[in-house]
């Protein structure tokens, strides 16, 4: 059974009757839709026992539920928690101090990688889940029956799972792996707020040259702000793709932005006359260098080998492959050695991984004669 919270009374006899509760299961609900910053609409908080749902639209000071959640003393398990930390930080500036990812416990103890929830309660507890409710409205009130249900049932096994990767981590003596990737939560949420390069994640920015690149980097600084400012993803205010174009033009009026993919009339009324400044202002930036064009095939068969002993490693050790390293670190390693230098990513260089994965990798460039 669920306890609706929606007003002082109700929060204050939440927070009472988990003070000495060491132990909480959390979940988030939020529309992320049409606008940039998620719009936090409930809060799912189990003792294991009872079900909170906080009617987080329902109040405006949360400092009570802060101290609770943020208590370095309990222990707050979430599953697959990136965004949820996201929500709460923006939303209501908490920010759990400790907490257990049910995800990443599954990953590491091997029961299987990246697993949504309602699949990895169908693998520990061979329950199915209805989630025709996950895209829901969730900031449209009354919630329904089936809404409200839903809701709770996303903290319902949490305890119970819980209990079972902690023994199985034990077990296997992965403690301190998972430990070192629960910590790792924490830097990835850091850095999805970093977008200073965000032109490099453009498709086909490789493809510019020094004065457009540096022409994209400021159109998607510029695009980021009023992103920010308007509230609205950065695909409502102008897609990537007609970055890109524009900054290949490198435009001085307006009509030299016309026949644009996706950059329609409206646009270009909107925002026409700033995407040129930005333009113009770039033409007298120190050019950036361009970025490094896509791996050659004798490379890439380095990376393939890379793979194929990555896993291997990871049959030998039952562990997913896809935690040991990805593709991005990976072509940064091949890239770094066919340039005379190898250069390994920081999570490599310690940790379980130094000794475990960097010595696979080592051996593929040597025989490659990379290092």
């Amino acid at each position: 059974m669920s306890i609706w919270v929606d007003s002082d009374e109700k929060l204050n006899h939440m927070l009472s009757a988990l003070s000495d509760k060491h132990l909480l299961a959390v979940d988030t609900e939020f529309i992320r839709t049409s606008t940039f910053y998620p719009k936090i609409a409930l809060i799912q908080i189990s003792d294991g026992t009872q079900c909170f749902l906080v009617d987080v639209l329902a109040f405006r000071e949360f400092e009570g539920l802060k101290q609770l959640m943020e208590d370095p003393s309990r222990t707050l398990i979430f599953h697959a928690c990136a965004e949820d930390l996201e929500v709460l930080e923006h939303g209501l500036n908490i920010i759990p101090d400790n907490i257990f990812d049910t995800q990443i416990a599954a990953g590491i103890a091997n029961v299987g990688y990246s697993m949504g929830y309602a699949r990895l309660v169908h693998r520990l507890f061979e329950v199915e889940l209805d989630k025709q409710e996950t895209r829901s409205d969730w900031l449209a009130r009354p919630l329904t029956d089936r809404q409200i249900e839903y809701a709770a049932d996303d903290v319902a096994y949490l305890h119970s799972m819980y209990g079972i990767l902690t023994t199985m981590l034990s077990e296997q003596e992965r403690q301190a792996w998972f430990e070192e990737e629960s910590l790792a939560v924490y830097t990835l949420v850091s850095d999805r707020k970093n977008t200073q390069d965000y032109h490099r994640k453009v498709k086909g920015a490789w493809k510019l040259g020094n004065e457009s690149l540096t022409a994209l980097k400021r159109l998607c600084d510029w695009r980021e702000v009023t992103a920010r400012s308007l509230d609205k993803p950065r695909s409502h205010v102008v897609k990537d793709n007609s970055l890109l174009e524009i900054a290949r033009r490198m435009p001085v009026v307006l009509t030299e932005m016309q026949g644009i993919d996706d950059l329609y009339g409206g646009t270009i009324k909107r925002h026409g006359n700033a995407l040129l400044k930005e333009v113009s202002i770039a033409r007298h930036d120190q050019p950036l260098q361009r970025l490094p064009e896509p791996l050659s095939k004798s490379v890439s068969a380095v990376m393939k080998a890379m793979r194929v002993g990555l896993n291997a490693l990871a049959e030998g050790i039952e562990l997913p492959q896809e935690f040991l390293s990805n593709k991005k670190e990976l072509e940064s390693i091949v890239r770094s050695a066919s340039e005379g230098s190898c250069v390994w990513p920081d999570r490599l260089n310690a940790g379980w991984r130094e000794g475990l994965v960097k010595s696979v990798l080592q051996e593929v460039l040597i025989e490659a004669k990379l290092q």
